[in-house]
């Protein structure tokens, strides 16, 4: 039963586009070859080609980089190759399995050890990959490998009311960052079901998501990028502790860690209507600052009308995928359907082919520290950007247009 479960989790967001009413084709530009295509049909039983967009990027991707040269064992490449892993699952092409499993095997030697000390969440995220191989091979040494990162949160530093730091090092002590949750809770609660022990797992993932969600979420809904309990971080207010802006992709790995550890937790677990509570604020946040002229949302998000300032399409697909998947699992009000759907055709506006018939996906914030709104806005936007291949991969599975009207 618990690896029923497992796979049912992990490919979620694969299967939940059937209970999503369909959304017209958006199709980005092309100055090449479309991608591959799937046929579906209309009211009138007239043939559309919808393009596979999650087959073309990944696809794209892996004819650019080998599972040696994609990058080293971090949290973008981890995103990356789970959002590749949720294509697997749909498609059973064996490339993408095989991919995956190639690129973790150069950091999981023959006996299980890997060579990651685990002192900061970003490191952790990429575990996931390590309960994904285990399921689909069977292979102990990748259960070992997990094992690691399960031990570590044994003794991880912790805020006095239990937050995770987000690195165990000087220059992160004390500090809740928004990004952190979902570098480790998802892999928490998938390693839990996978290896027997979701007692632990479970509880841990909501009260971490409990903890940071109390101390940066706002009135508005939206979330302050991080907080810190010493209060002397140079970003830090000197009252609150809190970071000065809401950086929206800190907001978006809340909101997927949010729904992806709702969806784990039993429907009994004490802080479930919590975490309901916190989803649902910021659900109308979410509502509140979308801009209406592209679907998408700020860099900086409750600044819109503030110069310099830039849609941001990794968040964007963050925020679209959660909003979708909170609506499908009974979370959320039906009526955020029509946000996600905005913001599913604004990120498809980024998306475009190129002369070489692969894929190229725009406007995706650089990885970025806590700062203020110069130096968001400022952040290089970058083309393929592994933050926002791996978000947009998420999203595609969760409301890709499969019957197109």
């Amino acid at each position: 039963m618990g690896r029923r479960r497992l796979r049912a989790a992990l490919t979620a967001a694969a299967l939940a586009t059937a209970t999503l009413a369909t959304l017209p084709a958006v199709v980005p530009p092309a100055t090449a070859a479309p991608a591959p295509a799937a046929t579906a049909w209309t009211a009138g039983h007239r043939p559309v080609t919808a393009p596979d967009w999650s087959t073309a990027v990944v696809d794209s991707t892996m004819a650019r980089y080998t599972p040696d040269t994609i990058g080293g064992w971090s949290y973008p490449v981890g995103l990356y190759l789970y959002g590749q892993y949720l294509v697997y699952r749909r498609t059973h092409d064996p490339r993408y399995l095989s991919y995956i499993e190639a690129y973790v095997d150069r950091f999981v030697r023959d006996d299980g050890t890997i060579g990651q000390s685990f002192n900061s969440l970003d490191s952790m995220q990429a575990g996931r990959l390590l309960v994904i191989l285990h399921h689909e091979t069977g292979q102990d040494r990748y259960r070992k490998a997990a094992r690691k990162i399960r031990d570590r949160l044994n003794s991880y530093p912790r805020t006095a009311d239990g937050g995770f730091w987000h690195a165990d090092t000087s220059s992160r002590a004390h500090q809740l960052w928004a990004d952190g949750v979902y570098m480790v809770n998802p892999f928490l609660v998938e390693y839990g079901e996978e290896f027997g022990d979701s007692g632990y797992a479970n509880d841990e993932a909501a009260r971490q998501l409990a903890v940071y969600g109390g101390h940066l979420q706002a009135s508005n809904g939206l979330l302050k990028h991080a907080y810190d309990e010493s209060k002397s971080a140079s970003w830090a207010d000197p009252r609150t502790g809190l970071a000065p802006e809401h950086w929206c992709r800190a907001v978006g790995w809340y909101a997927m860690a949010l729904v992806d550890v709702l969806d784990a937790i039993p429907a009994d677990q004490p802080r479930r209507p919590e975490l309901l509570g916190i989803l649902r604020k910021l659900a109308g946040g979410l509502e509140a600052y979308q801009d209406p002229a592209t679907g998408r949302w700020f860099q900086v998000m409750d600044r819109g009308d503030r110069s310099g300032n830039w849609t941001e399409t990794s968040c964007s697909s963050m925020f679209a995928y959660a909003l979708a998947r909170g609506v499908r699992q009974g979370y959320l009000d039906p009526r955020y359907t029509a946000v996600a759907r905005r913001a599913y055709r604004g990120v498809l506006a980024r998306l475009s082919v190129g002369a070489d018939g692969r894929t190229e996906l725009a406007g995706v914030s650089v990885g970025t520290n806590v700062g203020d709104y110069a130096y968001y806005v400022g952040r290089t936007r970058a083309t393929n950007d592994f933050h926002g291949l791996g978000a947009f991969l998420i999203m595609n599975e969760q409301l890709r247009d499969e019957g197109v009207s």
